[in-house]
């Protein structure tokens, strides 16, 4: 009977615990929503960069989580007692936890420096160890969420984001010049080959003229062709177009060796085999 009657007389904390919890939930959703509804309504006033706004929602329900889960353990009488003798026993799942918490605690402090000093922000750009590139679609309390070409999803720890070198390509200029490399025949009259690759990449409706206004006056030239190598059959020509961003890089990059191979053709400007090549094909 004393038993039956300890858990009657418990069912009213439980009945509380599990209405903390619902409320708890129920209220990180509606802060969620209105949160977001706000970004948009804003979406004027924030001027293009809502990384803070995010990492701020994203702190906003860890605290309702936190604030609503220490509350509904309080009235739990049974949690209360586990509570103190874990604290008062358990020395070794303390220091466990610890451990645990530190790296988290990291997590969380770095995600503060990130959103701080901006190193990067949403949408930008980041290429890490030359192993993982991707565009950044989210900065929460614990890790960096990237999207990749293939739009899968790099999750990256924020403490180890702290402490990587890291290439981002949208830095404060998202300006990137593409090199366009192609080899002619020794015997090319390279000012013509020249000619043909500045005006097949200035006529590019990508390609950004980034002549200062003094470079316009002393007429230099839109696109700089330079050569690049002397190779052991071709000698190696490079063009350098400058686009907006990384991927109009991509699309110039594809579309330029497709116009100036169709160019040379018609030019009669040789691009040279290797001679193993060569002599599988006469085979």
């Amino acid at each position: 009977m004393d038993k039956i009657q300890a858990v009657i007389d418990q069912i009213p904390d439980s009945g509380a615990f599990v209405g903390i919890i619902a409320f708890t939930f129920v209220l990180e959703r509606l802060t969620r929503r209105t949160f977001n509804r706000f970004l948009r309504l804003s979406a004027i006033e924030i001027t293009g960069d809502p990384t803070t706004y995010k990492f701020l929602g994203h702190v906003l329900t860890g605290l309702i989580y936190i604030v609503g889960f220490i509350i509904a353990g309080r009235e739990l009488q049974v949690l209360r007692s586990v509570a103190s003798s874990l604290l008062a026993g358990a020395g070794i799942a303390a220091v466990a936890i610890g451990f645990a918490s530190q790296h988290a605690l990291s997590n969380i402090i770095s995600g503060f420096f990130i959103i701080l000093f901006k190193p990067y922000r949403l949408g930008d750009r980041l290429n890490i160890r030359n192993q993982y590139f991707g565009t950044v679609e989210d900065i929460t309390l614990r890790h960096t969420v990237l999207r990749d070409l293939e739009n899968r999803r790099i999750v990256i720890p924020n403490s180890l984001m702290s402490n990587e070198i890291i290439l981002n390509l949208d830095y404060h200029d998202s300006k990137i010049c593409r090199y366009i490399e192609i080899g002619v025949a020794y015997e090319t009259d390279l000012a013509k080959a020249k000619a043909v690759m500045a005006d097949e990449i200035a006529k590019h409706p990508k390609y950004l003229d980034t002549r200062t206004n003094a470079q316009k006056e002393a007429n230099e030239p839109l696109v700089l062709i330079r050569v690049q190598a002397l190779g052991d059959y071709a000698v190696m020509l490079r063009g350098y177009a400058w686009v907006k961003d990384f991927n109009d890089g991509q699309a110039i990059y594809a579309d330029l060796l497709e116009n100036i191979k169709k160019r040379f053709e018609m030019e009669q400007i040789m691009i040279p085999m290797p001679p193993v090549m060569s002599k599988a094909i006469m085979q």
